[in-house]
Formats: structure tokens, C-alpha cells, sequence
């Protein structure tokens, strides 16, 4: 479950954030991925990393200490912040730490890895094995995060294959619709080093509504799929009824004016 789509309103409160914790949890959800860093310059003081450790506190203790919880830094920090970061959370046992650096700096990533005791993950935005490359070479990660809609089926497979020879595992990356959440459960059922599916639930009203059999998870879990090609079908008619628009831009600014990664 990404917590991040399910806050709303004042969503920087712990309480706020525990709330959505225990709904996740009543759902039958184990597991849940949370965004508490806001864009923060190339070195901080102690105050958004407070902030970010009471939120993911208030997740910890909301969620129960058998709750899987992963954090999303999204890129947005420096290895000098987030190493401080990863060490602030460290004390809630994260499965992972997600993109502390922008990917295209392995050895920026390989520098938090090394630092903290956190797993990392990251990979989303890369979409060849030959991007993947450097990141499992150097072991920069403990996770690879291909997206089947970026990569393809074929090469999305061949990344899992190399990740696998050197004790990497795979979440494959799904914010995706349906169509995409399928893929990525036939993916999960066939790669020997998968570790976890991310969905989303509640980004649109009839997203359920989209494909004749919703894939839904039971205790955190779907069963698979038995039917031919993926499994579920398109339901054109209400696809055309919600055409695609892009969403509005996830934008921050930086004290002085530069353009963040949200």
C-alpha cells in the first residue's frame, strides 16, 4: 500500500499519518510505503529530519512492529542528507530505503549504502539493463525497482536475471493502472528474486471498473491469475468515458527559486 496516495487534507501531522496506518492495516494490508521528506536543500539542520522521523514513528507504532514500511526519499536528497536521514530512521527497521540520490549517480547511491544500516532501493526511472548495469555491479542496492510499463516484459526479466546473480532482489515499480498490475503479478509469480508488489488503490473512483475482473488483494495477497493472456480484459466503454490527462506537476522550489524533484 502507498500511504502517500492516501493522506489528504493536513497531511504533514503524525496523527494524520497513524490514522492512515491502521487503515491500511485493517484493510489487510502488512505493508506500506511513506513519503516523509519534504525537498530539502543539499544539507539541512535537524528539522525536516525530526519531522520525517516523528512521521515514520507515528507509522511504526500505528502499523505494528510486524508492519513492513518503506520510506521514499524520491531522489531528493544529497548523500550527505541522506545518509542523516537514513540514520535518524534506522531505528524503525525499515525493509527499505528507496532513491536517497538521483539514480543516474551510482556512486552517490553506493555512498548512502554504505553509510547506513537500511537497505536500498532504487531504479524506477531506469528502463535498460544497461542502466541497471552499474547499479548491481558496484552492489549500490539491495533492490531494483524496474516498471514493466517502462521496461517491457522481456528486458524487465533480463534486469531480474542479472539483479539475481549477484543476491539483488526485485519490487518491481507500479503505480501504474490494471493493465500494468497484472503484468507485474505474472512478473512476481515467475522472477525467483521478487520481494514486493506496490499498488495503488485509491487514485480514481472506477479504477476497479476499468477491466472485467479487479485483481483484488486479500490479507495482502492476490491470488493468480487463471485465465488466458493476463488475465483480465479492457472494458472500452468506460476507458473512453475517462480519457487520460496528465495529472497537474508534483512541483517544489528551493529557497531560491531552482526547480526541486517532488
Amino acid at each position: 500500500m502507498n500511504l502517500g496516495s492516501e493522506l489528504g487534507g493536513d497531511g504533514r501531522l503524525p496523527e494524520v499519518w497513524a490514522d492512515a496506518a491502521r487503515a491500511g492495516r485493517e484493510a489487510g494490508f502488512d505493508a506500506m510505503k511513506v513519503y516523509p521528506l519534504s525537498p530539502v536543500r543539499a544539507l539541512e539542520g535537524t528539522g525536516p529530519i525530526r519531522e520525517a522521523e516523528k512521521l515514520v514513528g507515528a507509522v511504526r507504532e500505528a502499523a505494528g512492529g510486524d508492519a513492513d514500511i518503506m520510506v521514499d526519499l524520491h531522489g531528493r536528497t544529497t548523500p550527505a542528507m541522506g545518509i542523516q536521514v537514513g540514520r535518524a530512521l534506522a531505528p524503525h527497521q525499515l525493509l527499505f530505503l528507496e532513491e536517497p540520490c538521483q539514480p543516474g549517480d551510482v556512486d552517490a547511491i553506493v555512498e548512502v549504502a554504505r553509510a547506513i544500516p537500511i537497505p536500498i532501493a532504487t531504479g524506477e526511472r531506469l528502463a535498460t539493463r544497461n542502466e541497471f548495469h552499474e547499479l548491481i555491479d558496484k552492489r549500490a542496492c539491495a533492490v531494483v525497482q524496474p516498471n514493466a510499463c517502462y521496461c517491457g516484459i522481456s528486458e524487465l526479466r533480463r534486469i531480474a536475471g542479472m539483479a539475481e546473480t549477484s543476491f539483488i532482489a526485485v519490487a518491481p515499480h507500479n503505480p501504474n493502472g490494471l493493465i500494468g498490475t497484472m503484468v507485474s503479478i505474472h512478473l512476481a509469480l515467475a522472477l525467483p528474486n521478487f520481494l514486493i508488489l506496490e499498488q495503488v488503490r485509491d487514485d480514481v473512483p472506477w479504477r476497479g471498473e476499468i477491466v472485467d475482473e479487479y485483481p483484488e488483494a486479500k490479507g495482502g495477497y492476490v491470488d493468480p491469475p487463471t485465465r488466458p493472456g493476463i488475465g483480465v480484459e479492457l472494458i472500452e466503454e468506460v476507458a473512453a468515458a475517462h480519457p487520460g490527462h496528465s495529472p497537474p506537476p508534483h512541483l517544489a522550489n528551493a529557497p531560491d527559486g531552482a526547480l526541486l524533484d517532488w
